[in-house]
């Protein structure tokens, strides 16, 4: 092989093409210059520290920018700033805080000395003494009578359903009608104060109260001695306590809640039933379980010989009313509840062509349940065989459906929509509500 030598290196035509790029390319460098000389200023700077432009650092020559950069003060913007103008001070009189309203002074007392709304400060400090001033062109006359307690024995008297005057008067009580509201005729209201049980106390904060309440509050021992064996109540020295039982559910109402879930899986307690009527609640644990379940339980009985049965759903802190189902509409709207809850509740629904069963109807939301546990149900007497078949055949005719019976619960169903009601044959029994029939038109 031949060796390379330096000639032929610079024979190749890669070096032939560099040396002639170099050489262009110092030629314009120096062109360049030249006329950079030649009176062409190059680029302007700020010199900051001087306030002034530097015109090439070729040049000596230098301005001074001040003039330029300095804005005179009247070129300024104007700046407006909002005045706020203070409303005047009020200047009208404060409040007695010393003042008090109704025949309760600050101290909790009865008292004589009161204040009721707006009154002349002349016309108030005669009062005391009752004596009779002059205001204007008229003579007013002031006094103020404190209220007598009741006796001890009236410790739960409730004015329209302890009336016995008017109960005495009642052409008829088979249908309950004792058990209804009967208040007072106009100048015969109560007068007096009803006094609360002897050595009442604050009552045991909910959720406790759910299990245990105070005896001293409702002290009521007949429950215990109809009941305890029915795991409703039992006592322990100073409180009453609630084991979660019923009548039909003995073994608690957790276990009965839960049972009905499962029968209805649909009935959904806290999410698709919400709002429920306990019909006969006893001592209304079913309403007080419900709670924790995100129900809010409507609870009424009647005050009967159970002595009263809600004082104890209300002492627990369940929601509660003495109400019966006799000859009126109870005192809630149509469609209010999405279940209603019947266990041993002692009513005869299918009397009068179910009339009461009709009240049922009336108060369950389209789609709502009625739930009904009761002999009737399980039990094979002939009696109670009968009185099943008069609830099925009723019923039927209502159009409801029964989803669900096992054990001793049977649950039905209110249709949706009123398809069935106008299928129904002419005459049909019970019938239809008139037209202009409020059913929201309660007692």
């Amino acid at each position: 092989m031949k060796p390379l030598t330096n000639t032929d290196l610079i024979k190749t035509p890669l070096i032939l093409k560099i040396t002639a790029f170099t050489l262009i390319s110092i030629t314009f460098f120096y062109l360049g210059k030249h006329w950079s000389n030649g009176g062409y200023q190059q680029l302007l700077f700020f010199s900051t520290p001087q306030n002034s432009i530097s015109i090439s650092p070729n040049n000596d020559r230098s301005f001074n920018i001040t003039p330029l950069v300095s804005l005179n003060q009247s070129d300024l913007p104007l700046t407006y700033q909002a005045t706020t103008i203070s409303p005047p001070p009020d200047e009208s009189p404060l409040p007695d805080p010393n003042r008090t309203s109704g025949i309760i002074d600050s101290d909790g007392k009865m008292s004589d000395d009161f204040e009721a709304g707006e009154f002349d400060p002349d016309i108030a400090e005669n009062w005391g003494n009752g004596s009779e001033i002059e205001s204007g062109s008229k003579d007013i006359r002031f006094r103020a009578e404190r209220y007598e307690l009741c006796p001890v024995s009236m410790r739960e008297y409730i004015p329209c359903l302890d009336n016995v005057k008017a109960i005495q008067r009642l052409k008829s009580t088979e249908k309950g009608e004792r058990f209804e509201r009967h208040c007072p005729e106009k100048g015969n209201e109560l007068n007096c104060l009803v006094p609360p049980p002897k050595g009442y106390r604050p009552p045991i904060p909910w959720p406790q109260s759910r299990d245990e309440v105070w005896y001293s509050n409702v002290p009521h021992s007949r429950l215990v001695e109809d009941k305890g064996g029915q795991n409703w109540i039992s006592k322990a020295k100073d409180k009453f306590t609630f084991p979660g039982g019923g009548t039909q559910f003995i073994h608690g109402a957790d276990k009965y809640l839960d049972q009905i879930s499962e029968m209805v899986p649909d009935i959904a307690f806290g999410r698709h039933t919400r709002v429920v009527l306990d019909v006969g609640c006893g001592v209304a644990s079913f309403g007080a379980y419900l709670l924790s379940r995100n129900v809010l339980t409507m609870s009424i009985a009647p005050k009967d010989v159970h002595e009263n049965q809600i004082q104890f759903a209300l002492e627990r802190g369940v929601p509660a009313m003495v109400a019966a189902f006799a000859t009126h509409r109870l005192p809630y709207p149509s469609q209010a509840f999405e279940l209603i809850h019947c266990s041993r509740c002692r009513i005869n629904w299918t009397r009068d062509d179910g009339i009461l069963l009709l009240e049922v109807n009336r108060m369950l939301r389209a789609g709502g349940y009625f739930a009904w546990a009761a002999q009737p149900v399980y039990k094979h007497e002939q009696v109670l065989e009968e009185q099943w078949a008069e609830m099925l055949n009723l019923t039927t005719h209502l159009c409801w459906e029964l989803v669900k019976k096992e054990g001793y619960i049977a649950i039905w169903r209110k249709p949706l929509n009123n398809s069935c009601y106008l299928s129904r044959d002419t005459g049909a029994i019970p019938p239809l509500c008139d037209p202009d029939d409020d059913p929201d038109n309660v007692w």
